[in-house]
């Protein structure tokens, strides 16, 4: 009989997360269905000492309850070498410390642990950056620090959409149209008066029909996206800024693009990677901690986490052969 299989987990605390939407619970639920042990680690558990990454672990017990899901079952210290596979699941912001821990996850990648999402395309692929790489998908853009050269941007589309490039959830994000009296006010307070790039891109009026998540595992899209609408009066299609969500299937146009981005992200060893889809233009191509499992689970009956993890038995495999 096989030997069960050790998963580590970078993540937010477990006890902070809402379990009915988290994606990473799902993960770790269905790494449990398939008899793998789960090790739990937060950022400042990820150690390195002597050139070998080490962590500060819990072994886990978890229940698919909304209001007590996981019990500690062990604690102790492993060398990452000794698992499996890697989860890197930490949300952002994306910082220098999120940036320090893919190094040490690099060095059990180097003693042969698969590490989902691969450590170096974490840091080489900015989910609002790498949208670059596909022209052909994306709308207007422009990413300066000068507010001179996002005014220009302004001014030759007059109305878009303004933001940093290390957010989630909608933080900071701007609609700002031309002749905007606060629009100097808006440029300062994203760019941090000229310290961050800052990236506009044109407004995309399809907005009011839904800002897309569509799943990809390793290049291959989840035939179902869910569609984040604004609240009423508010222009983020993101939930933690209170949209609601309707499920879909892939329009064609979807399928064109999740074709132009996959082997991309195949070849980058991105295994699971949610767009960001408003009309027919890709916004932000999400890498670090994707969302979304569990409300499609629900939506259309599925079970996102077992293909996830049909594909991680399937290079574990071939890794071991």
């Amino acid at each position: 009989m096989p030997k069960p299989r050790k998963i580590g987990v970078v993540m937010d605390p477990i006890e902070s997360i809402k379990p009915w939407k988290d994606s990473t619970f799902a993960m770790l639920l269905e790494a449990g269905r398939r008899g793998w042990t789960p090790f739990y680690f937060t950022l400042d558990d990820i150690y390195l000492e002597d050139g070998i990454a080490f962590g500060q672990y819990h072994t886990l017990s978890l229940r698919d309850d909304n209001d007590d899901w996981f019990d500690i079952v062990d604690s102790g210290t492993c060398r990452l070498a000794e698992l499996d596979v890697i989860l890197m699941r930490k949300d952002p912001p994306f910082n220098l410390e999120y940036i320090y821990c893919t190094y040490m996850l690099e060095q059990a990648e180097e003693a042969g642990v698969l590490v989902v999402n691969k450590p170096a395309s974490l840091r080489d692929c900015n989910e609002k950056l790498f949208t670059r790489v596909f022209p052909q998908c994306c709308v207007e853009t422009t990413v300066s620090r000068k507010a001179s050269i996002l005014k220009a941007f302004l001014a030759r589309h007059r109305d878009v959409i303004i933001k940093p490039l290390d957010g989630m959830g909608g933080q900071s994000i701007f609609r700002l149209q031309q002749g905007d009296r606060n629009t100097n006010a808006i440029i300062e307070t994203v760019s941090q008066n000229g310290r961050s790039q800052t990236m506009v891109q044109r407004y995309i009026p399809e907005i009011s029909e839904g800002d897309k998540r569509i799943l990809l595992i390793d290049g291959e899209a989840v035939p179902y996206a869910l569609a984040r609408l604004p609240a009423e009066g508010e222009n983020r299609g993101n939930i933690a800024a209170g949209a609601s969500t309707r499920g879909q299937p892939l329009s064609e146009r979807d399928h064109w693009l999740c074709e132009q981005v996959g082997p991309e992200l195949r070849a980058r060893g991105l295994l699971f990677v949610g767009l960001d889809v408003i009309g027919d233009y890709i916004t932000e191509i999400n890498v670090t901690s994707p969302t979304c499992i569990r409300e499609l689970d629900r939506d259309f009956d599925l079970n996102i986490g077992a293909d996830l993890f049909t594909c991680i038995e399937q290079r574990l495999d071939q890794a071991s052969s």
